[in-house]
């Protein structure tokens, strides 16, 4: 069910009609084992940006966790017993950490899940479309320090785009938008859905930055 007032923009069925069809590279080289460890999905979820255009529910998980703790992330984590699937667990996820409404949510699709070896997860992207915005905030105080709603065109626009030198030698896209510094998983999959979707506008790909001291402070907390 969709809200008149708010229908889904044609650039998410176009990107979910495109990854069908022709799914990035990145889907493949990360494509998880037949019977993975643990799996788990993420929701991606979209809505109407009350100054225009759209934007998108980020969180920051909190910063004592022992795992990716200060990154920003979708909300989701790990499918449970009772859950249908991946859609289920995502929807699940979103309300039980920050509070979303899963009656306000249209599931327009799902990315390819995509193999974290260190974690040794299986995530699914599901994306949504947040037809109902209602109230959101940190309902889960363990996992989630911060949520913000980030407008699409803070996110695509040049100057807030960049490269990530991170740690063992990690180099993946990178945004800041509404003071969150954007990178790993998350980072990658705003970009791929933006190349499908031809939202991404021209920007330096030359450009490179570190990661911030307090994510890199977090990470070795995480090592110890």
């Amino acid at each position: 069910m969709t809200d008149d007032l708010h229908p889904r923009p044609a650039w998410m069925t176009r990107a979910i009609d495109r990854v069908k069809h022709d799914p990035p590279d990145y889907f493949e080289q990360f494509r998880p084992p037949p019977d993975p460890p643990r799996r788990s999905a993420v929701l991606m979820l979209f809505g109407p940006d009350p100054r225009g255009g759209e934007d998108v529910v980020l969180t920051e998980r909190a910063h004592n966790l022992r795992t990716h703790a200060a990154q920003v992330s979708f909300p989701g984590g790990g499918l449970e017993d009772g859950d249908a699937g991946p859609v289920d667990a995502a929807l699940r996820e979103a309300e039980e950490e920050v509070g979303v409404d899963p009656s306000s949510v249209e599931i327009v699709g799902s990315l390819p899940p995509l193999f974290l070896g260190p974690s040794g997860h299986a995530v699914t992207p599901v994306l949504g479309w947040w037809h109902t915005p209602g109230p959101i905030g940190v309902v889960d105080e363990i996992e989630v320090a911060q949520v913000v709603r980030v407008p699409v065109g803070g996110l695509i626009a040049s100057a807030n785009r960049f490269n990530v030198v991170g740690p063992r030698g990690y180099r993946g896209p990178g945004f800041e938008a509404s003071g969150l510094f954007v990178w790993g998983l998350t980072a990658m999959l705003l970009s791929v859905l933006f190349d499908l979707a031809d939202l991404t506008t021209p920007w330096d790909e030359s450009v490179e930055r570190d990661l911030p001291d307090h994510i890199i402070q977090a990470w070795l907390r995480g090592r110890v």
